[in-house]
Order: C-alpha cells, then sequence, then structure tokens
C-alpha cells in the first residue's frame, strides 16, 4: 500500500513539475503589496499547458491573492492582417471561456502592450509574461521590467527545452542541435496539470473588450483588411 501511495505522489510531483530554468526574473524590484498578480499573455495564447500561466497561478495561490489575465490588442501587430486577427480572437474568445471554468477573469485590452500591461501592473504584486524572441516582443518585456513597480518573471511556455539549457552558440544544422534535445527530453517533456484556484477573480468589476462577437471587435480595429 505504501509503495502504491509513493507511486501515485511521484506521478503527480512529475505532473505538476515547472522547470526552475523555465524561470527568469526581468528586474530586480522586490514584491510589492498589490492585490493581484496579472499575467499578461502575448505568445502564448491557451489556457492549458501554459507553464506562465500555471506559474502566475502558483504565486497568486501562495500570497493569498488573485489571477488576472491581460491580453492587449494592437492594431499594428508586424505583418498581421485581418484573417490573422480574426483567427486569433476567435481562439482568445475560447480561451477566455476555459479560464472562467477556472475562476480566473480574462481581460482583453486595446492599446501598446507595454502601456496596458503597466497601467494594470500599478495594482499587482507581480506581473508575469510568457517569453516571445522576436525583437519587438523582447523590447516590449524590457520596457515592462524597466518601469513597473513590482516584480516581472518572464516563464517559457513555448518550447520543449528552452534554448538556454541546450546550447550557448548558433545552432547551423538539425543533425548538431538535435542529440542536445534529445539528452534532455526526459527532463522536460512532462505533462503539466493544471493548479487549482484559491482566489477566483470573475467577480471583479474591471473594464475591458468583450469577445461575443468577434466581427463587431474586429469593425473597430484600424488593421490591414487586403
Amino acid at each position: 500500500m505504501i509503495r502504491k501511495l509513493d507511486r501515485k505522489k511521484q506521478s503527480r510531483d512529475k505532473q505538476m513539475t515547472l522547470q526552475a530554468s523555465r524561470i527568469k526574473h526581468l528586474n530586480t524590484v522586490p514584491p510589492a503589496h498589490g492585490e493581484m498578480v496579472v499575467y499578461w499573455m502575448q505568445q502564448s495564447q491557451r489556457a492549458e499547458q501554459n507553464h506562465a500561466l500555471e506559474y502566475a497561478i502558483d504565486q497568486a495561490n501562495s500570497q493569498g491573492k488573485m489571477v488576472l489575465v491581460l491580453f492587449a490588442l494592437t492594431d499594428d501587430y508586424p505583418d498581421a492582417n485581418l484573417r490573422h486577427y480574426t483567427f486569433m480572437l476567435e481562439g482568445l474568445k475560447e480561451t477566455k471561456k476555459q479560464l472562467a471554468s477556472r475562476g480566473i477573469q480574462m481581460i482583453v485590452r486595446h492599446g501598446h502592450p507595454v502601456d496596458l500591461v503597466l497601467a494594470l501592473g500599478r495594482d499587482a504584486a507581480m506581473i508575469v509574461c510568457d517569453r516571445g524572441y522576436l525583437r519587438h516582443q523582447r523590447s516590449w518585456r524590457s520596457a515592462i521590467a524597466q518601469n513597473a513597480r513590482c516584480k516581472v518573471v518572464q516563464v517559457e511556455s513555448d518550447v520543449v527545452v528552452p534554448i538556454e539549457q541546450v546550447s550557448d552558440k548558433a545552432e547551423y544544422a538539425a543533425y548538431t542541435i538535435r542529440p542536445k534535445i534529445n539528452r534532455q527530453l526526459a527532463t522536460y517533456l512532462k505533462d503539466l496539470a493544471p493548479r487549482r484556484v484559491l482566489h477566483p477573480s470573475l467577480s471583479v468589476s474591471i473594464e475591458g473588450i468583450e469577445l461575443d462577437n468577434v466581427q463587431t471587435v474586429l469593425a473597430k480595429l484600424k488593421i490591414d483588411r487586403g
């Protein structure tokens, strides 16, 4: 019986694993006494198998706070057009429903990501973001980290093995990088079980864009419709 319980515990621990190497502190500001933990969802637009989301929930639970998810809707995302925005908003509509089923409110606002995150982050104990590799994504995260009044933490959630754990140099062929990734798959290729949200945020009244009618939202955006 003890062995069975041990195996169950090991299985549960394996599912709950969030590797420390996925987590990067972007500034040195100490934790603030805010009302919530804000997760700025940008790159990892999903409610499942999202390490940044689960990290934000962990932090909120440990501090006795709620989690709010923020998505910043811009008019001028590089190379995006009407088809991209339609696909994205339809996905975000479903993501918002999934988050609500876990007791988490998702807020969609229109504007520049840096401005929107810093504005909501004024009342936050911590800001959590997922990782983006493009130049403008790195610039957004850097600006938020430099100007936030609270701790800003980035969590890698879009690759199986974090790049820094694979190689510290440019890799020019698949045959050189593939073995380095394969050697670490046992450590990183693990299920990520959803955390229980201890302090729901659905009852908080906060302004945001409704996604019930995606076409209505699209009509108000100044985007490429070609």
